[in-house]
């Protein structure tokens, strides 16, 4: 590992992630929890994926979005929890300059795609319940494809000028991230330089991605209840309401810790401990993609059946 103060090469950088700071004693603990949801994560999402994939009657535009939230869920645990455990179980924090750079970009890029994919899942809500004969029509699986791709290209444009504007910096050997990964103003934090930029740039790709997409969300379901509470059944309402609440469950469980996290590094200063933040951030990554599939195997009954049916075909082969 390099210790030069002054670093005129990139590649020459590597950098230290300790962990969980304060709580180094109580890394092998933490990691029990961490690595149990990982596991359940990655499961519950690749059999879910499977479900949709290989059974025709889960061909259709609400399942299909769900599936592109299970492999995201995938990518996302992916991107940061093998480094995490690594650091809690062997210490292993080194991490090169270019290493961290990748992860933060796939670790940023997957939280954007993802944040599209709900809305796009808000919005296979709102023309279910609101255009009901035109739902399919309208959610071709053109369509959803074409959505699909541009929540990717949209989420690349976003987030790939994030590794420049941490290129572009001078750094001078600082090379410890009190973090269990790397993120883009973790990294930023370390330069010599002024970093301005960078936290502008921050502060506008959340408002002009995550938050307009909450926005767009809450507008969507404005008018789904709108159109709800229009229906004289009052079976036939809560019918159209419980189509929605594992959505609504996802929704809060990703969108909850992300705003919590934002406003308490601007707004909650000294108050909140350091340790405090990295441990929710920590467990960001793995509760909501262990929690969707369960949610939605909960609560939809077609994914319940399908599962009892494989559960059962492979019981038999057993």
């Amino acid at each position: 590992m390099k210790t030069s103060s002054n670093y005129t090469n990139l590649r020459d950088i590597w950098y230290t992630m300790i962990g969980i700071t304060g709580l180094e004693d109580a890394h092998t603990w933490i990691s029990i929890p961490i690595c149990s949801m990982y596991i359940v994560a990655v499961v519950g999402n690749t059999l879910l994926l499977f479900l949709i994939f290989t059974e025709h009657s889960l061909h259709e535009p609400m399942y299909l979005f769900l599936s592109m939230l299970a492999l995201a869920d995938i990518f996302l645990s992916t991107v940061t929890t093998p480094k995490m455990l690594a650091i809690f179980w062997f210490q292993e924090g080194g991490i090169s300059f270019g290493s961290c750079v990748s992860q933060m970009f796939f670790l940023h890029f997957i939280f954007v795609a993802e944040s599209a994919i709900l809305l796009a899942m808000a919005f296979d809500r709102y023309v279910a319940i609101c255009y009901p004969l035109r739902y399919t029509t309208i959610l071709t699986p053109s369509v959803i494809g074409k959505i699909g791709i541009a929540s990717i290209i949209r989420s690349f444009l976003i987030c790939f000028p994030l590794v420049f504007l941490v290129y572009r910096l001078t750094y001078c050997g600082r090379n410890i991230i009190h973090h269990s990964y790397c993120e883009h103003m973790g990294i930023a934090r370390l330069a010599c330089d002024n970093i301005q930029v960078n936290i502008y740039y921050g502060v506008i790709v959340a408002l002009f991605s995550t938050c307009l997409d909450v926005v767009l969300i809450i507008i969507s379901y404005a008018l789904i209840l709108c159109t709800v509470f229009r229906i004289p059944s009052q079976d036939a309402r809560l019918k159209a309401l419980g189509t929605c609440g594992s959505h609504v469950c996802v929704i809060l469980l990703f969108y909850t810790p992300a705003f919590f996290s934002f406003f308490a590094h601007r707004f909650g200063g000294h108050s909140i401990p350091l340790h405090i933040h990295i441990l929710l951030a920590n467990l960001y990554v793995v509760v909501p993609p262990t929690l969707n599939p369960i949610i939605y195997g909960v609560k939809t009954k077609q994914i319940q059946e399908k599962f009892i049916q494989v559960f059962s075909l492979s019981k038999k082969f057993c």
